[in-house]
């Protein structure tokens, strides 16, 4: 039987904010310095576990090269 309360659920459930957040993170950073800004909003609102970053960061970020001096 599932009990909600035990402490496996909340690690879980910490284990997937942090997750998230870590995604998140990338995948906002990544898509504000390209000038995105539907990408931007688009995974500041949903939140799907990392999905939605991983797929942008994987597929449609642009790479940017280093600018030499």
């Amino acid at each position: 039987m599932f009990y909600p309360f035990t402490p496996f659920f909340f690690g879980m459930i910490l284990l997937f904010v942090i997750w998230e957040v870590i995604w998140k993170g990338i995948g906002l950073w990544k898509s504000a310095r390209n000038g995105q800004k539907t990408w931007f909003i688009s995974i500041l609102v949903f939140n799907t576990l990392g999905i939605l970053p991983i797929v942008y960061i994987t597929f449609f970020s642009k790479t940017r090269k280093k600018r030499r001096r």
